[in-house]
């Protein structure tokens, strides 16, 4: 589960990278700029399917997406000089608290997996 969450954080920090590079091609609009681009997120994508084979995909695509707009709206702002609303930034910190409630809630079947299983246990001894 722990290189899961590696190839996770590889993912976000590969898609900030080539989001984020998309205000500098609109600049320069070179072919590299695109090139550049288009393999941030193809690697994005990549370390995400590694990601999804030990942590549920809705999970994975849901911390994911959220921590990469997190992420690229914190880029925007110290990088880009952007300018976001009170509800900008609201809209954001909820989404922030979202995946922290996905997150946790990830590791509550393995939780209720033991309960269970301790539960059996206990029944099968009042039995016999």
């Amino acid at each position: 589960m722990f290189i899961a969450r590696i190839f996770l954080l590889l993912a976000i920090t590969s898609e900030v990278a080539g989001t984020s590079t998309m205000n500098l091609i609109g600049e320069e609009n070179s072919l590299w700029g695109y090139g550049v681009m288009y393999l941030l997120i193809t690697v994005s994508y990549y370390f995400l399917s590694l990601a999804a084979k030990k942590i549920a995909i809705g999970v994975a695509y849901a911390v994911w997406e959220g921590l990469g707009i997190a992420l690229i709206t914190l880029v925007s702002l110290f990088v880009f000089d952007a300018d976001l609303s009170l509800q900008e930034l609201l809209g954001l910190g909820l989404a922030v608290v979202g995946i922290v409630m996905v997150t946790l809630g990830e590791s509550q079947p393995e939780q209720d997996q033991d309960t269970s299983s301790a539960s059996c246990a206990s029944a099968s001894r009042s039995l016999s």
